[in-house]
């Protein structure tokens, strides 16, 4: 497809705030995707920090992986993850860096912050935080991450190139990426790359 946008960026942003913003009100509800501890079970998560967390905590999760299956994190590093929604993989990585870490997670849907920064007051959390922002234009500074994670967001997000660049940027020299998404090898129709409705479907 080469230069061509299959879909407008804004528009498309909006979908996925539309759809994230009923995860966080409503957890519960009937989504195409799993969502909660049955998730977090199905994919790996340690059972011991998982249960260790409140359900508000854990309801809105709605990963597509376990980015910490990959290697655990280390005591007192410095983790961003992009696309955090309600803070589930924000919670985790807490627990893991421990209190001499910090973990900041950065969201665009403004349900999904205040649910995660309610919890971490809840919780008692004094070593995370939560911005508002678009994992194209992180609002975290260069070179100050030890680890970028995410999960199932890349995919969400039209100029992936960008949201690269970005986890570049904020992970300092030696830095690693942790990320789980979905990927397609197969072509996919232009029709189908063109519908808004199938990027969040």
């Amino acid at each position: 497809m080469d230069d061509v946008t299959p879909v407008d960026a804004a528009a498309l942003r909006e979908e996925v705030k539309s759809k994230y913003r009923e995860v966080a009100v409503d957890p519960h509800g009937d989504y195409h995707f799993h969502t909660g501890r049955p998730l977090a079970k199905r994919l790996g998560y340690d059972d011991t920090l998982v249960g260790s967390l409140p359900d508000a905590a854990v309801e809105s999760f709605a990963g597509v992986g376990n980015p910490f299956s990959l290697r655990p994190l280390g005591q007192g590093e410095r983790v961003v993850d992009i696309g955090s929604g309600g803070g589930f993989d924000v919670f985790i990585a807490a627990r893991q860096v421990g209190s001499e870490g910090e973990v900041v997670g950065i969201d665009m849907t403004e349900e999904m912050l205040d649910k995660s920064r309610n919890t971490a007051a809840d919780i008692g959390f004094s070593n995370v935080e939560f911005r508002e922002g678009l994992i194209e234009a992180v609002p975290v500074e260069d070179g100050w991450a030890d680890v970028v994670i995410s999960n199932g967001v890349t995919n969400l997000c039209l100029d992936k190139q960008r949201v690269l660049g970005e986890i570049r940027r904020v992970l300092k020299p030696g830095g690693r990426l942790q990320f789980a998404d979905i990927a397609n090898g197969k072509p996919v129709p232009e029709s189908a790359v063109s519908n808004i409705d199938l990027w969040t479907a």
